[in-house]
């Protein structure tokens, strides 16, 4: 009793000091690095069907005696898969569920929240010192945009303790590691995931000073984490995770700190690597891991040909949703340094939130065609994909009312489906465009739209996702991660199978329901 105290206290000192120094992602071991060959056998020999697998394995003993053991008895094919079992625990599945929508994303919570983490040595997972939900099926961890719309949900739901839990772990991770990873595990931590983190705090009810002061300095944190490349921007266009536009004025792309192939994903990545040849393999795994970075991972955003993944060149594209939450960030930061009477920061960050706007307006707004459009670095000029990104400036409040309208217009025509929004408008086979429909693009429309005076156009969206929702948890029971919005059945796609759960399918769809409670009956 007394040891288990002293480790909860040992956690709890996480949220209550900030380090003298913070954690070097480069510093922490990943499974590739603590377990090598081992490793690269498990991965490249297919062991487990999804790549992620091993990597969030925990070790039964030290990762020095597991390989001194498969340095002796340098096991293979069938007795490989035993040694892993033998020495690691293996991660598993949910069950089917029952009852209504909103019932069964309320019975589902209390399932996916996990306890403060005391990682075993050896293993992938980040210590948190507070409890948090998970999305479900692979993703056993918590993950950063992810959450956002898991934590729609749980507000509207009566778990506002569960939210409060989620932003102390968030806080915590960017100020031990100067950011917030993809997701708590080691082999995340070269990357981030779309900066939530600002519209995390509106959702927050905490007006403790201390909390409060706190979070607003993690929250300029993590805008430097983004900006840090300005200082190698010199006779470059493009530095770490920041751009220079034709003229001068800085946006920001997605990036990762690493060029290798990632992790949880090795073998698919050597093996895109090796069909982009002759083009050098660290290039292609930096843009990979780079998409893995925008969420989007992956999509014909990112490709140069829609129809080959060893295309990818995100880091050449200035994407419009990133760039609508950081300005959304530069304005919250703004505002609270303003409440806080720090009048040089909020000069400062009201400054660079008007010249990001100028530059949006300038590059990423295209009037000619009534849409937002990523931009392609080594073109110069934009993308012509049509996808749901376009909607993020509506939904942080960036766009004029006839920026919105156009929007609204290019909406209807292009990407609402019979089942919800699309993603894009190309079927390539990648899980995040045609047909695939997804929560967190579905609830920025809806919201956006809204804000923005097109109520009916965001209640149509919700009413078609519901449908989509209903028919394939009446189908299987389970709420997913993706969905085909075409045919109104599971997503497909990518490199792993549809997973369930699913955290922010539960908490899109409360909060819809929340908004619109005349739709229960049609989500049934």
């Amino acid at each position: 009793m007394i040891r288990t105290f002293c480790r909860f206290a040992a956690l709890a000192s996480i949220a209550t000091m900030a380090p003298a120094q913070q954690i070097s992602s480069s510093s922490v071991r990943s499974p590739a690095d603590l377990y090598g060959a081992l490793f690269e056998a498990v991965q490249q020999g297919h062991v487990f069907a999804d790549g992620k697998t091993f990597v969030d394995a925990v070790p039964k003993r030290s990762a020095e005696a597991i390989m001194a053991d498969y340095v002796r008895t340098k096991p293979a094919g069938p007795a490989l898969k035993a040694f892993v079992l033998a020495n690691f625990v293996v991660p598993g599945e949910n069950d089917r569920g029952s009852g209504d929508l909103r019932t069964h994303v309320r019975t589902l919570w209390p399932q996916l929240v996990r306890q403060p983490v005391e990682p075993i040595a050896g293993s992938s997972a980040l210590p948190l010192p507070a409890r948090y939900v998970v999305p479900g099926g692979r993703f056993r961890e918590i993950y950063y945009w992810d959450s956002y719309f898991t934590m729609l949900g749980l507000k509207v739901d009566g778990q506002q303790p569960l939210v409060e839990s989620m932003l102390e772990d968030f806080t915590s991770l960017i100020e031990r590691y100067g950011h917030i990873p993809n997701g708590t595990r080691t082999y995340y931590l070269s990357r981030s995931q779309p900066p939530y983190y600002a519209l995390m705090l509106d959702l927050s009810t905490n007006t403790d000073p201390v909390i409060v002061k706190r979070r607003l300095a993690a929250l300029r944190v993590e805008h430097a984490f983004w900006m840090k490349g300005t200082a190698c921007l010199t006779g470059k266009p493009a530095c770490l995770r920041v751009v220079r536009m034709p003229d001068g004025s800085v946006l920001n792309r997605y990036y990762d700190d690493r060029d290798t192939p990632r992790d949880e994903s090795y073998a698919e990545d050597v093996e895109t690597a090796a069909k982009a040849a002759p083009r050098p393999a660290a290039d292609t795994q930096r843009n990979l891991r780079a998409g893995a970075e925008s969420g989007w991972d992956f999509s014909s955003r990112w490709l140069r040909d829609p129809k080959s993944l060893a295309t990818v060149h995100t880091t050449d594209i200035v994407p419009v949703d990133l760039n609508s939450l950081l300005w959304a960030m530069e304005r919250r930061i703004a505002d609270g340094c303003r409440v806080a009477d720090d009048t040089p920061c909020a000069a400062a960050f009201t400054t660079l939130a008007a010249k990001r706007k100028t530059a949006i307006d300038r590059y990423l707004w295209q009037a000619t065609t009534a849409r937002y459009a990523d931009w392609d670095l080594s073109t110069r000029k934009p993308t012509a994909s049509i996808n749901a990104a376009m909607l993020h400036p509506l939904f942080v409040g960036l766009a004029s009312q006839a920026q919105a309208k156009a929007v609204a217009a290019t909406v209807r025509k292009s990407l609402v489906a019979e089942g919800g929004l699309r993603t894009t408008t190309l079927n390539t086979g990648q899980q995040w465009d045609e047909p695939n429909g997804w929560a967190p693009l579905q609830w920025v429309a809806i919201a956006g739209l809204e804000r923005n005076g097109e109520p009916a156009l965001a209640k149509d969206i919700a009413k078609r996702w519901l449908g989509t929702v209903g028919a394939a948890y009446a189908e299987t029971g389970k709420m997913l991660e993706k969905y085909n919005i075409e045919q109104r059945t599971p997503g497909g796609g990518g490199e792993y199978p549809v997973q369930d759960g699913f955290g922010w399918t539960n908490g899109v769809t409360s909060a819809i329901l929340d908004r619109y409670p005349d739709l229960a009956q049609k989500a049934k």
